[in-house]
């Protein structure tokens, strides 16, 4: 009776046993299930990208003209001032004309004699070389009196806008320009590009530019001139964009974006929920989805950044599917669930 107790009780220890370590593998099998990360993937592909680089420059007029005479004299009217707009041509200041009244005296009087000379001499009353001479006088005191009048009654050389005024009725010419006017249609910016795209830059070509004052809105403009000298110390070419700026919005000062496309590569493309960057350092990197069912760490050179994708250069090939979502549970070479919706 005790031997059938203990053989009982040997096959219930045994029965328990097996159902314990049943449960026991379900229960690891189960853990390890949801252990499991689970990402979203995406697979890249490789397209022409615009390849393209932006400089910064402050905007300038095309020409910018200091009016002022040769010599000090007393302004006796000013018609403009600073933010009026003149055409080529407007007279702009008056100065004192005192010496320019005697001067055109002179120029009538030398006139007079030439005129006089010249009829006598067309009937023989007078020699050539006296009419040489009589010819000479009038055409130099006609010079002085024309160059006089120039800086008596000062006019627009070109069509523009007055940006200063530094002198009122009454005052005396001195160092500085009476005005200034610049000429704003059109206006250009001054860039300096590097050197490994001399070959790359020609005369004529698109730009794009963004103004400080404008936000993200883009003006059209174009490579006008390229300097053709390398500065030795920068590297550096300068280059001339200009704005054609009709409408005037573009000012003299603003300070400019110019974004400069010279050709396309074919690149990987990639979505910016893909790249991570590397606590502590500037490094990006992505995770790249095995055959296997792993991921795996992968560095990447970024490009341009084009609305929500990146230009890859280096550390994706085309057609690789990378990790989009569930980034922060992974390590490299670990075992993912895809759950791509």
């Amino acid at each position: 009776m005790k031997t059938i107790n203990l053989s009982l009780l040997a096959l219930s220890a045994f029965v328990a046993l097996g159902c314990s370590s049943n449960k026991s593998a379900k229960t690891t099998e189960a853990v390890a299930q949801v252990e499991l990360p689970k990402v979203e993937v995406e697979a890249v592909a490789a397209r022409d990208v615009v390849q393209q680089v932006v400089f910064t420059g402050n905007v300038e007029a095309e020409v910018v003209n200091n009016i002022a005479p040769q010599a000090p004299r007393r302004i006796t009217d000013i018609r403009f001032d600073v933010g009026d707009r003149v055409k080529k041509g407007d007279l702009l200041v008056n100065l004192e004309n005192s010496a320019l009244v005697q001067t055109k005296a002179q120029m009538d009087n030398a006139k007079i004699e030439y005129d006089r000379t010249d009829e006598l001499y067309k009937i023989g009353g007078a020699s050539k070389s006296e009419w040489d001479s009589r010819r000479l006088q009038y055409e130099v005191a006609k010079a002085s009196y024309e160059n006089l009048l120039e800086n008596t009654t000062l006019v627009a050389p070109i069509s523009g806008i007055v940006t200063a005024r530094n002198y009122d009725k009454g005052d005396m010419t001195g160092g500085l320009p009476v005005l200034v006017i610049e000429q704003i249609t059109p206006v250009k910016i001054m860039i300096n590009i590097s050197e490994n795209l001399f070959a790359r830059v020609r005369k004529g070509m698109k730009v794009n530019v963004a103004l400080e004052a404008y936000g993200d809105e883009e003006f059209a403009g174009y490579i006008s001139r390229i300097y053709p000298t390398i500065n030795n110390a920068t590297r550096t070419f300068a280059a001339e964009v200009t704005l054609p700026n009709k409408d005037e919005r573009v000012r003299p000062g603003m300070f400019a974006r110019v974004t400069l496309p010279y050709g396309k590569n074919l690149r990987v493309v990639c979505p910016d929920r893909a790249v991570n960057k590397l606590m502590g350092s500037g490094d990006r990197y992505v995770y790249i989805l095995e055959a296997d069912g792993t991921v795996r760490y992968s560095k990447v050179e970024l490009g341009r950044r084009m609305g929500s994708e990146w230009e890859i250069i280096s550390g994706v090939e085309n057609g690789q599917s990378v990790v989009v979502k569930g980034h922060t549970a992974l390590t490299n070479g670990c075992k993912v669930e895809v759950v791509n919706k």
